[in-house]
């Protein structure tokens, strides 16, 4: 699928965002939904998209989307993520030959500061990092990896983007937020974490990665939350599915089950899908 260049200057009925949350190897989730879309429902990205927003390894995705990579080759990247796939896939492209807007959210460890990796859509700013860089650095969870460049997960302030994209597109790009419609694809929200057992002794009970899975989790409902407060309902869309069981960030076994959940889920919300897009 091809992007088309977006001309801001001019007005557009609707301004479609695409916003994937990060996840570990969860993200194959919305990435199978997204094939899914574009070849069973014949919608084409390219043409529909007009902003792209990625945490963590959902940055991945719109990466690729952005550099034209197919959705099938994406899906593949899911079982071996790391920097020499990365700059397989991504070259030598920089985030500044990337004229459509894109959105990749990091941490400035180093100043301790919120870090948004931009494209080349507005000229205001320096566009030299490299798209696998950028890619890596907010995929660069503590505890698991080596953080990139200087930059770390961009979940552990925003697992999901859609907010940061709604206010980029309306401050940023002047759109109307009554013209913003957003397509937010969630990684999947485990229903139960820790219990209510007040007796537990909790300086051990933690668990590093159910730790970071519980975070990860109440960031992206709030967001979720906080923006269907100020944009129009029909305007959202989030796909998201619900699970009894953990759901693991980096268990590449569990590949097979989350495509399952993801053709569930894409089954299930195939014609609100449509309906968004106006199908």
């Amino acid at each position: 699928m091809n992007f088309k260049k977006i001309n801001l200057n001019k007005e557009e009925h609707n301004f479609h965002i695409l916003s994937i949350d990060g996840g570990g190897i969860r993200s194959i989730v919305p990435a199978f939904i997204i094939n899914s879309i574009f070849s069973k429902l014949g919608i084409d990205f390219g043409e529909k998209i007009q902003m792209l927003a990625g945490t963590s390894t959902g940055s991945i995705i719109v990466a690729g989307l952005a550099c034209e990579i197919s959705t099938k080759k994406i899906i593949k990247l899911y079982s071996k993520v790391c920097d020499k796939i990365l700059k397989e896939i991504f070259e030598e492209r920089k985030l500044g030959d990337i004229e459509n807007p894109l959105l990749i959210l990091s941490i400035d460890i180093g100043n301790g500061n919120v870090h948004i990796f931009k494209s080349n859509d507005s000229k205001h700013f320096t566009r030299d990092v490299l798209v696998r860089d950028a890619v890596l650095a907010s995929c660069s969870t503590p505890t698991y990896f080596n953080s990139i460049i200087e930059y770390a997960l961009g979940g552990l302030w925003a697992n999901n983007p859609s907010l940061v994209a709604f206010i980029e597109a309306q401050k940023r790009l002047n759109v109307s937020a009554d013209s913003i419609k957003i397509l937010s694809i969630s990684i999947g929200h485990v229903k139960s974490f820790y219990g209510t057992d007040l007796e537990k002794k909790w300086g051990f009970f933690w668990e590093r990665e159910k730790f970071i899975n519980f975070i990860l989790s109440l960031k992206s409902q709030s967001i979720h939350n906080y923006l269907k407060l100020i944009i129009k309902e029909d305007n959202l869309l989030r796909l998201n599915f619900e699970s009894d069981l953990p759901l693991p960030l980096d268990e590449c076994t569990s590949k097979q089950d989350l495509l399952l959940k993801a053709d569930k889920l894409f089954t299930y919300e195939g014609k609100n899908i449509q309906f968004f897009f106006n199908c």
